[in-house]
């Protein structure tokens, strides 16, 4: 007889037995589909190693059984599910292997129906083995032992061999077994080593659960020891550690009752419990935390404001406006000690030195200097911490940082608050509110502590690079400073004083081995940085300082001298490029000034006036409220256009075409609306510009000039460029104050309050509008 092979992994089926399979092998699904093609005959063998997934001739046994498909039902996912029933053993003569089908030769294997003695007694003491292993095992139910029967012994005998948790070797041992007296033996010998092994695991199971009732009976008599040991006054390990604690308790002075009571409590429950319970771990840890808070541990602070001002001065060049406010400060807090202490917002682009700024503060104060960053923050766990009942609770950034500092008046620095974020853990920028509150903050409540902590006396300072990006109410809640980019004067200085002798240091080098000019200096800032702080400049410096050690270390000077002769030699080629005045004035070209992330700069706004329909074209990457601007200036033009000299209806025979060059970068806000208004008169009237002015300033429809920012920026922009003039509101006058005496000396600065100031001074035409 030839059928189609279905091999079977893990699972083996019995004549007269009904069982679901599940198949899913791209052969078994082709042997399948033959089967039910004929009389749905197919051949099961089980498989030798269940690992194997594509199985050969060598991996199948050589018995099986002829089985017949009852039901089949595809599965979407490409198998199947059938429930196939056992008809007879077989042997497996020979396996035909085909690339999408095996086919075997199978004889079938004749089994008599014997009913001597033997096999009657074999049988009922199987059945008694069958009943024990189901009293003591759970493996096989009552009901199942039930439906067994005996009036059939082969039958029976596999019945209770496929109900066994037995390998799949021995389960084909006994299908190997034709021999009805052999089958019974084998099946009888398996049945009782199960009970043997029944019986182990309830002997095991029954001791464990006298060693749990031991350990409880332990920890009890444990405790009434604990209690006849505290009667006479001994102490064992639990105990001294209770002790430990109370003493460190003791040692704090001034602790508000509350805390104390809070402390104490915990320390007795800590005494109650199992040194080894996982519980006792975590009470300690907290513990440790409210021993080591410095709840009454205050530092000395500085008050002498000339030694105060000798070390602001010593660590920073100019930011006067943070230095006066840390002396007042000081000043006030000499008169009367119940001032709250300031919280400050240091706002201002990347490297200008906030940061170092605030430890300087610090050192100026003596106070212990703390520093948390939240750039990038998005928990509100790390601000008011986890609650013990999390695995590895923590306080949040505040306490630990109280805690590192060891005083409960330390400068804490919180940096980068910009940058913090909001996702599903919470807004940790709405946590800082009480932090930040000085009206709140005597009582800031930790998840993980659970206990107001006072940081009324903490003096906060925060850095931010843009203030609008800081939410409104923490925003309310600090004092902002603003600490603009600094002039190339004062980078300068700063180079000379600071940075220079830093770096030499910093390499092992003296000023005897490297001599660095004034002008070498001030090309390096002009052509090789462009940056509003000092950072880049610094590592400028740092270059410097490697290609001279370089040199001397390898004999070739003694002394290096760097010029603006060979300063290329070590930096390489200029990396900045600053825009310049223009030499003579054209028509339809105006000077702008502008604020960038890196400082003031100038800008060309160029105009062309073409034949067309009064259209309004704008180019070079404008933001939405520069092109309002445009269209701002250019409707001032149409209701002015009498008295300005432009054609008559020009909005309607001609375009205006307005491009700001470098077209890549980002430009917006409307300080440059009479510029482009300006040149855009200039392109219609056709009278050109001066190229010696630059002007900044918002325009409004009736031509009033409104007040702009960043005007010390753009002056400072105006007067590296070679600009002699320049055109600022009237409004600005007051940051005129702010302007280096050298910038005020060579730069004329021309405040206008109406258009017709304006095109008065870009025309040259004094007296006319």
């Amino acid at each position: 007889m030839e059928l189609p092979l279905l091999p079977l992994r893990g699972v083996l089926v019995y004549p007269s037995m009904v069982v679901p399979l599940e198949i899913g092998r791209p052969k078994s699904l082709s042997a399948l589909e033959q089967a039910m093609l004929g009389e749905r005959l197919l051949l099961l063998v089980a498989q030798k190693d269940t690992r194997e997934d594509n199985p050969g001739e060598d991996d199948l046994y050589r018995v099986g059984v002829v089985a017949e498909v009852k039901q089949m039902l595809k599965m979407p996912s490409s198998g199947a599910k059938v429930v196939v029933e056992g008809r007879f053993r077989c042997r497996v003569l020979d396996i035909t292997d085909s690339d999408d089908l095996m086919w075997a030769q199978v004889e079938e294997v004749s089994e008599e129906a014997v009913t001597n003695g033997e096999v009657t007694a074999l049988t009922h003491a199987m059945m008694d083995l069958v009943e024990v292993y189901a009293r003591n095992s759970r493996k096989l139910s009552q009901d199942a032992v039930t439906a067994l029967s005996a009036e059939h012994p082969g039958h029976f005998a596999d019945t209770v061999a496929a109900n066994l948790d037995i390998r799949t070797k021995e389960k084909q041992e006994i299908l190997e077994a034709f021999d009805l007296t052999e089958r019974l033996n084998r099946v009888s010998d398996i049945l009782s080593r199960q009970i043997e092994l029944v019986e182990i695991e309830k002997r095991i199971s029954g001791r464990v659960r006298r060693q749990m009732e031991h350990t409880q009976k332990e920890y009890y008599l444990r405790e009434q020891l604990k209690a006849i040991q505290r009667e006479l006054g001994e102490t064992e390990e639990g105990e001294g550690e209770t002790a430990e604690f109370l003493s460190r308790l003791e040692a704090m002075e001034d602790l508000d009752s509350t805390v104390r009571e809070k402390i104490e409590r915990e320390i007795r429950r800590l005494g109650k419990m199992s040194s080894s319970s996982a519980e006792a771990v975590v009470v300690r840890t907290y513990l440790d935390w409210l021993l080591e808070l410095p709840w009454t541990v205050t530092s000395p602070q500085q008050t002498s404001l000339p030694q105060a001002e000798a070390i602001l001065e010593e660590d920073h060049f100019g930011l006067e406006p943070v230095k006066e406010r840390i002396l007042e400060y000081l000043a006030v807090r000499s008169l009367s000690s119940e001032l709250k202490s300031p919280i400050l917002c240091l706002v201002g682009p990347p490297g200008v030195g906030k940061t170092s700024l605030a430890r300087s503060i610090a050192r100026a104060m003596g106070r212990a200097f703390v520093r948390a960053s939240l750039g990038g923050v998005r928990d509100e766990a790390e601000i008011r911490g986890h609650r013990r009942t999390y695995v590895g609770a923590l306080p949040g950034r505040i306490i630990q940082g109280v805690r590192q500092a060891g005083t409960r008046n330390p400068l804490f620095l919180l940096d980068e608050v910009d940058k913090m974020a909001t996702d599903f853990r919470g807004d940790p920028a709405a946590a800082l509110l009480e932090v930040l509150d000085p009206e709140q903050n005597h009582h800031f409540s930790d998840h993980y502590i659970e206990t107001p902590f006072d940081l009324s006396e903490v003096m906060f300072v925060t850095t931010a690079n843009l203030a609008h990006l800081i939410p409104r109410p923490l925003r309310d809640r600090m004092e902002m400073i603003a600490i603009p980019g600094y002039t190339e004067e004062e980078k300068l200085r700063i180079a000379e004083r600071y940075l220079w002798p830093r770096q030499m240091r910093q390499h092992g080098l003296s000023m005897d081995q490297v001599r660095l000019g004034r002008p070498a200096l001030a090309r390096v800032i002009s052509q090789y940085t462009r940056e509003a702080g000092v950072r880049q400049l610094e590592r400028e410096l740092a270059t410097l300082c490697r290609k001279a050690a370089r040199e001397i270390v390898d004999g070739r000077y003694e002394r290096v001298r760097v010029t603006t002769q060979n300063l290329g030699k070590y930096l390489g080629k200029p990396q900045v490029y600053h825009p310049t005045a223009e030499n003579q004035g054209e028509v339809g070209v105006v000077t702008g000034l502008a604020v960038t992330d890196v400082g003031g700069d100038i800008m060309a706004v160029e105009v062309s006036a073409m034949p067309g329909k009064g259209r309004l074209t704008l180019t070079g990457k404008l933001g939405d409220v520069m092109q309002e601007s445009a269209h701002a200036g250019l409707s001032y033009i149409r209701s002015h256009q009498s008295h300005l000299g432009v054609p008559e209806n020009f909005d309607e025979s001609t375009d205006l075409h307005v491009h700001v060059p470098e077209g890549a970068i980002p430009k917006d806000g409307p300080s440059a609306g009479i510029a482009m208004a300006t040149a855009m008169i200039s392109a219609l009237n056709g009278r050109p510009t001066r190229a010696d002015l630059a002007m900044t300033g918002e325009i409004t429809l009736r031509g009033r000039v409104l007040p702009v920012g960043g005007i010390k920026e753009k002056i400072l922009a105006a007067h590296r460029a070679g600009i002699g003039e320049v055109i600022i509101p009237e409004r600005n006058r007051r940051d005129l104050e702010d302007l280096p005496a050298y910038v005020r000396r060579h730069l004329k600065v021309n405040l206008v309050q109406h258009m017709d100031e304006v095109l008065a001074h870009a025309f040259q035409l004094e007296g006319e509008g």
